[in-house]
C-alpha cells in the first residue's frame, strides 16, 4: 500500500435510500425524527435526506457556478541529460559523444483560482522543478503563468497569470468547521481527460504522517481523487473551498476512496504570503519545541488519555518563555480549538498572523491555566549575505548562507543549527550532478573547517583536481574525496 500524489481528480456520491414508513417506525425515536425531517430546537441540522423529490435535487448549481474557477495545470520540463559511459575517454567520445541530448518531460494538474486578480493555488510537486507552467481555463483560454510561492513542506504553490478581464473565483471557507459525514465536491482534471466533477463526504480530519509532505493535518474524503486531480478544489455545500486535494491511498495508483486534501485555512495562510510578496511561506516564531504526549508520560502527568503538545525546549528571550511557558508543560487548546497532537499544535500556529496573540490551555502539574503568548517572525540573527559558488569544483551551481533561525525554519532545519547552508542548487550545474540538496551543511572542504560563505568560496577556489569533504544532512555526515 502507498500514498501516491494526486497530478489529476475524482468522487463518489453516496445517498441513503428512501426508507418504507414500516422501516422508519421500527428506528429509534431520535433516528426517527432525523429521517421524517423532524428538526431538533435552535439552528436547523443536518439530516438524512429523504423521499423522491429530495432525491431528485442536484449539485449542478453549485457546480456551474465554482467550475469556472477550478483550472488545468500543464507543466514542461527539461529532463536532466544522461553522462555519457565514455566520457572522459577521447577515444570513445568521437563516437559515442559526451552525454545525450536533453528530453522535455511533460505533465498535468489541477488549480483553483482563489483571487480574481489571476492567484492560482496548485500543489508543490504539480509544479517542482518545472521550467514552464501553463494554465487553462474552462472557456477555453490559455496562459502562461508566473511561479509567485513554492512550499514543499505543506505540498502548496501559488501561481499568477495575467488578463485585464480579470477571472472568476472561489471563495476560500473554514475548513475548522468541515465535519466529518459532510457533503463535498471535488473538481479537477483527473488522468487529462478534462474537468470532471465528483463528490463524496468528509471521512475524517486531522490526519498526518501519510507521507506526502511534512505537513500533518490533511482532511480524508471518499472523493475518488485519481492522477490528475493534485492541485484540484474539494468544495463544501456553500461552493466553497475547503481543502486542495493532494494525495490518495492507494495499491494501484487509482483511487480506493481514501484521497487527502490540505485544509483551506492553510492555503489561506500561504496565499496571504503571496500576496504580501514574500517568494516563500514564513511561519510564526513561538520560541518553543514540541513532542507527542505517548501513553506513559500521559499516565505520569495523570492525564485520562494522551492528548495536547508537551513542551520539550523553550527559547531564552523568546515569545513562549516571555508567556511563562515552560518544558514539561502540555498545550491542551490554542484559542479553545483541542490540541490533540502535536502535528495539530504545528498546524494550529502556522495559520496564526504574524505578531497576533494567541491563548493556550495548559496543564501544568496537574493543573489547568492559561496563558496568551505573542507570535513573531523568527529571528534572523546575525546578517549573513548569500554567496554563489562558481569556477572548476563540485560546488559550483551551489548558493549558501550562513545559518539563522529564520533560514534554518525556510530549510525545515531545527532553529538551533549553526553552520554554512546550501539554499539553492542550479538545476543542470556540476553541484547537483553529484547529489546537493537544499539544506545540506559543508562542515569542511579540504581539510579546513567551514564557518562562514566567505570562508567556502575561498576553498572551492584553490586549483586542485582532488576534493575532499564533509557534508552534514539531516542527522547524518559523509566524508566524501572526488577527483574532480
Amino acid at each position: 500500500m502507498a500514498f501516491r500524489p494526486a497530478l489529476f481528480a475524482l468522487a463518489a456520491l453516496m445517498l441513503i435510500a428512501p426508507v418504507s414508513g414500516g422501516a422508519i417506525a421500527q428506528q429509534p425515536d431520535a433516528l426517527q425524527r432525523l429521517l421524517r425531517g423532524a428538526q431538533p430546537t435552535g439552528d436547523v441540522q443536518p439530516r438524512v435526506p429523504f423521499g423522491r423529490e429530495e432525491m431528485q435535487l442536484s449539485f449542478a448549481p453549485l457546480v456551474k457556478a465554482s467550475a469556472p474557477a477550478v483550472v488545468n495545470v500543464y507543466v514542461s520540463q527539461q529532463a536532466k541529460p544522461v553522462q555519457s559511459p565514455f566520457a572522459g575517454d577521447p577515444f570513445f567520445e568521437q563516437f559515442f559523444g559526451r552525454r545525450q541530448q536533453p528530453r522535455a518531460q511533460s505533465s498535468l494538474g489541477s488549480g483553483v483560482m482563489v483571487d480574481a486578480s489571476g492567484i492560482i493555488v496548485t500543489n508543490y510537486h504539480v509544479i517542482k522543478d518545472a521550467d514552464l507552467v501553463k494554465v487553462a481555463l474552462s472557456d477555453g483560454r490559455e496562459f502562461e503563468s508566473k511561479v509567485i510561492l513554492k512550499e514543499e513542506e505543506v505540498d502548496l504553490a501559488i501561481l499568477k497569470i495575467e488578463d485585464k478581464a480579470g477571472f472568476p473565483a472561489i471563495q476560500l471557507g473554514d475548513s475548522d468547521a468541515l465535519e466529518v459525514g459532510d457533503l463535498v465536491l471535488a473538481i479537477g482534471n483527473p488522468f487529462g481527460v478534462g474537468q470532471t466533477t465528483t463528490s463524496g463526504i468528509v471521512s475524517a480530519l486531522a490526519r498526518s504522517h501519510i507521507g506526502v509532505s511534512d505537513f500533518g493535518f490533511f482532511i480524508q474524503t471518499d472523493a475518488a481523487i485519481n492522477p490528475g486531480n493534485s492541485g484540484g478544489a474539494l468544495i463544501n455545500m456553500r461552493g466553497e473551498v475547503v481543502g486542495i486535494n493532494t494525495a490518495i491511498y492507494s495499491r494501484s495508483g487509482g483511487s480506493v476512496g481514501i484521497g487527502f486534501a490540505i485544509p483551506s485555512n492553510m492555503v489561506r495562510a500561504v496565499v496571504a504570503a503571496a500576496k504580501s510578496g514574500s517568494d516563500h511561506f514564513e511561519r510564526p516564531y513561538i520560541g518553543a519545541s514540541f513532542e507527542p504526549v505517548t501513553a506513559q508520560i500521559a499516565e505520569a502527568l495523570g492525564m485520562a488519555r494522551p492528548s495536547g503538545a508537551l513542551v520539550a525546549n523553550v527559547a531564552p528571550d523568546g515569545p513562549a518563555q516571555k508567556a511563562g511557558l515552560k518544558p514539561g508543560d502540555v498545550v491542551l487548546a490554542l484559542n479553545g480549538a483541542e490540541i490533540e497532537h502535536v502535528d495539530a499544535l504545528g498546524y494550529r500556529l502556522s495559520t496564526q498572523p504574524l505578531n497576533s496573540t494567541v491563548r493556550l490551555d495548559i496543564l501544568r502539574k496537574g493543573i489547568e491555566d492559561e496563558i496568551s503568548v505573542k507570535l513573531v517572525r523568527t529571528p534572523e540573527g546575525a546578517s549573513a549575505t548569500a554567496v554563489e559558488i562558481g569556477g572548476r569544483n563540485p560546488f559550483s551551481g551551489i548558493k549558501v548562507s550562513e545559518l539563522s533561525p529564520r533560514l534554518a525554519q525556510r530549510l525545515r532545519m531545527p532553529a538551533d543549527v549553526q553552520g554554512v547552508a546550501v539554499i539553492e542548487v542550479q538545476r543542470g550545474s556540476p553541484a547537483e550532478n553529484y547529489g546537493f540538496r537544499p539544506g545540506d551543511i559543508v562542515r569542511a572542504v579540504n581539510g579546513e573547517e567551514i564557518i562562514s560563505s566567505e570562508q567556502l568560496q575561498q576553498a572551492t577556489s584553490q586549483q586542485t583536481r582532488w576534493w575532499r569533504f564533509t557534508v552534514q544532512r539531516g542527522g547524518q555526515v559523509f566524508n566524501q574525496v572526488l577527483r574532480y
